[in-house]
């Protein structure tokens, strides 16, 4: 992809200082290229000692004669969706184990999950469960009015639905009667179930593909940042966990609309994602303010109408039918009722101090009304101390990096954080902090957490792990996020810090390049009050220092 005459360190003196000082045809081998000039370019393996380090046996970092650009097919963006490609396939291996068969002593085809293989192997999937326990086996069922009851013949029996948002039940549903048909049609394979998951994995690899694609073209000048979302090990672990790669094509979809300046089209994706999973809506909060900082409302105004329009679209089929409205409801019902989840601080605090929570002694189907109401006020303020970042920062803060903050409020007070939530992250840490080795050091620890939650659910009576090793692991991975969000903080009202700043402006902005920047809260006294050191195009990335936090 890339020629170099000899290779070059990030402080070697072959390596140009500045872009007047690169060889005179660079700017005429830029003239065929349709996006970013060589001068323009960050080159990682100049800037992130990691990716310094990696290129050493495929020739060493870039060099200074090296032509950028110029290979028509193994352009930046193919290699990055090689790479998503391939851990892609390295998560499905990571599943195989769990979808297995094997004809038992009646002569009846099973799924092995003989000896808790789901625990052992570390390869559960919601995927496989959700195929009956949905009742998406059944013929001539369908999500929202299809019905069934739990615990039948016991006190707590209850009327079950589809529990998952609209566009995510229906991809479902369409991905099982795909999987019906094909067992139908061609002989010979496996059981439906295991074609279920094989056809859901595939549109779930699409839809990060998507996301990786997305924050390719975010980045631009940092388009190799993309890489990180590619190779995440929280992909490997959790890309087939659940459905939550839709939300995030979505999510990343609607902010790079945004940052091609399409309001109205933003909307309209960032209000699919919502209407998939809740999050992508929580992006919104952050526009407004960036909107209303910048004297630029009424674009934002549009993105969160087109939202609204969008979600309000899709679920009114449904939630206006008389047969499937209770169905419907039932993803808000179970979401009320559900206690704290094993992955919350709440439950760490409940399983190590013996406390029994904000709810104790309730029934069946009685919300625990006191932690619904502490979650949503705890993350409420952690709303408002955000808006106060957005709107009193020395600089507009980037959408990214606001974007990250809410998302991360929101898992860090909820009472529920499923393991593959944290895949909303990804995209949203690259983008807002693109510290590579800071970055796959968070997302490690993530993924890790999935080996003690697993064998916490084997029981110690079958050789698992004992609650407290589970547990450290929340806190550890929380402490992580935490960690992200206070250096996001820190590079907000020191913006001279923040790397995607140091190679030009918000890849973000949209409709708000070139708007007014204004801050309309004046911080208190003692507050940080960096502004951007003044830059020009000439000051070279070299000599940067991307490592110092």
């Amino acid at each position: 992809m890339l020629t170099t005459a000899k290779r070059a360190g990030p402080y070697d003196p072959l390596v140009p200082s500045s872009p007047a000082e690169r060889p005179a045809e660079a700017p005429e081998l830029a003239e065929d290229t349709t996006s970013l000039t060589p001068e323009e370019r960050v080159a990682p393996t100049w800037t992130e000692p990691l990716a310094r380090s990696l290129s050493r046996p495929f020739g060493g970092p870039l060099g200074r004669h090296a032509l950028v650009g110029r290979n028509y097919f193994w352009t930046a963006a193919r290699v990055i969706l090689l790479l998503a490609v391939l851990t892609l396939l390295a998560g499905w291996v990571q599943k195989s184990p769990c979808i297995q068969q094997y004809v038992d002593d009646k002569g009846q085809v099973q799924l092995d999950w003989r000896g808790s293989r789901q625990f052992t192997a570390l390869c559960y999937s919601d995927t496989v469960p959700l195929y009956t326990a949905e009742r998406l086996d059944q013929p001539g069922s369908f999500p929202y009015i299809t019905s069934w009851k739990d615990d039948e013949g016991k006190p707590t029996e209850h009327v079950r639905y589809m529990e998952y948002p609209v566009v995510t039940g229906l991809f479902m549903w369409l991905n099982a009667r795909v999987a019906q048909g094909l067992v139908a049609l061609v002989p010979g394979l496996p059981m439906t179930v295991i074609v279920f998951f094989n056809v859901t994995a595939f549109w779930l690899a699409v839809a990060w593909l998507v996301t990786v694609f997305s924050v390719a073209q975010i980045a631009r000048r940092r388009m190799w940042d993309a890489a990180i979302v590619a190779v995440s090990p929280l992909v490997i672990v959790h890309a087939f966990t659940n459905f939550d790669t839709i939300a995030t094509a979505f999510a990343t979809a609607g902010l790079l609309a945004w940052a091609r300046k399409k309001p109205a089209l933003a909307g309209v994706l960032l209000g699919l994602g919502g209407a998939a999973k809740l999050y992508p809506l929580f992006l919104l909060g952050p526009l407004l303010l960036l909107c209303w900082r910048s004297d630029r409302l009424r674009a934002g105004l549009v993105a969160t109408g087109s939202a609204i329009a969008a979600w309000a679209l899709v679920n009114a089929p449904i939630a206006l039918n008389p047969a499937s409205r209770t169905g419907w409801r039932e993803f808000f019902r179970l979401n009320t009722e559900r206690n704290a989840d094993p992955d919350t601080l709440y439950n760490v605090v409940q399983q190590w101090t013996g406390w029994q929570g904000f709810d104790p002694g309730l029934t069946h189907g009685q919300p625990p009304t006191v932690l619904n109401t502490v979650s949503m006020v705890l993350f409420l303020v952690c709303c408002a101390g955000i808006a106060y970042v957005a709107l009193s920062a020395p600089t507009r803060p980037r959408l990214a990096q606001l974007g990250f903050l809410v998302v991360a409020a929101f898992l860090l007070t909820n009472k529920v954080w499923s393991p593959q939530y944290s895949l909303w992250l990804v995209p949203l840490a690259v983008l807002a902090l693109p510290r590579w080795k800071l970055l796959l050091a968070w997302m490690a620890v993530d993924a890790l957490v999935w080996v003690p939650r697993m064998y916490f659910y084997l029981g110690t009576d079958n050789k698992g792990l004992p609650i407290d090793w589970f547990l450290g692991a929340v806190l550890l991975r929380d402490a992580a996020v935490v960690l992200l969000c206070v250096i996001i903080v820190r590079e907000i009202y020191r913006p001279e810090r923040d790397l995607v700043r140091q190679s030009g402006e918000d890849p973000l902005e949209g409709v708000l390049a070139g708007a007014p920047d204004r801050r309309l809260v004046t911080p208190a006294r003692g507050a940080p009050s960096h502004r951007m050191r003044p830059r020009s195009d000439a000051d070279d990335h070299l000599s940067r220092t991307p490592d110092a936090v």
